[in-house]
């Protein structure tokens, strides 16, 4: 082999591991659940092709139709509160002030326990009988809750564990976005007289665009597929309370083993959140252009 031959192939000798692992752990997943999507398991074992009747039974389901309404609750809700809370941490935690990589520490430190760690944790603290939680309200001389074995409160539980989980995660994007900022244009605008809330409104929030983009599609993305803490402290109670669309999903599969159907269901998942992403991409740039 010449030798300019191969100089022209040493490129592709260095991304082929790389595309290698994408093709095998990203293309042949999807392929392979667009593919089972669409077929149906008999009895013994056989995969049988079905068509569009795993979908239509997925939009005909009342239960999917529930999940899809528990997870429109929780994004709603979740999303501004997490991405609000991370902002204003971030705003917290990037002034110059004696110890303060101390607060960006313990803001940031639950991100580095593992999302089953923290369910166990907030298991123990929400326990009805025994928990931290309701410990500290008998003290405070008010009723104990039920937390996670309520169908009001469930929801909102879990709700509380993402955003602490989460919000010092965010924090740590918004934070770096802050830092970018050059101080002279604070500096300037308060030469001219500009309050707080217009160098915020005005300066802040325009120049953190791209980071705030990225964090709010981000932290779609996640809290759509949010499935840990459902399984570890509810199983999707009770009475369906908190029966996010990837733990129905996840049913599907492996209590009813309806695998086409639960495919079915994970690519529509997958559908939506790509379609709202896109949307939600879309808003923010014509919104920053404007």
């Amino acid at each position: 082999m010449s030798l300019r031959r191969r100089e022209a192939l040493l490129p592709y000798l260095f991304i082929g591991p790389a595309v290698g692992g994408l093709l095998v752990f990203r293309v042949y997943p999807i392929v392979l659940a667009l593919w089972q999507s669409l077929h149906t398991q008999t009895l013994d074992g056989l995969q049988r092709f079905a068509g569009p009747a795993n979908y239509l039974a997925i939009v005909s389901d009342p239960q999917v139709w529930n999940a899809v309404r528990v997870t429109a609750v929780f994004n709603l809700i979740i999303n501004p509160l997490q991405i609000a809370l991370a902002l204003g941490l971030a705003l917290l935690v990037n002034r110059r002030v004696p110890a303060i990589g101390v607060f960006r520490t313990a803001y940031f430190l639950p991100m580095t326990v593992s999302l089953t760690i923290t369910a166990i944790i907030w298991n123990l603290i929400l326990n009805p009988q025994l928990g931290l939680a309701n410990g500290v309200l008998v003290r405070l001389g008010l009723p104990p809750q039920p937390f996670l074995i309520s169908e009001r409160q469930a929801l909102a539980s879990i709700m509380a564990l993402a955003t602490w989980k989460g919000v010092g995660y965010w924090m740590v994007f918004l934070l770096a976005g802050l830092q970018q900022i050059p101080a002279a244009v604070f500096e300037a605008a308060s030469l001219d007289g500009a309050t707080p809330w217009r160098r915020f409104r005005d300066i802040t929030l325009p120049l953190l665009r791209r980071v705030l983009a990225f964090v709010l599609v981000a932290d779609l993305a996640i809290n759509i597929l949010m499935f840990v803490p459902v399984y570890l402290l509810t199983g999707g109670g009770p009475h369906g309370s908190t029966e996010l669309l990837m733990f129905h999903a996840y049913r599907l599969a492996f209590v009813f083993l309806d695998w086409g159907r639960a495919t079915a269901l994970a690519v529509l998942i997958v559908a939506v959140l790509l379609m709202l992403t896109g949307v939600q991409l879309r808003l923010l740039r014509a919104e920053f252009e404007y």
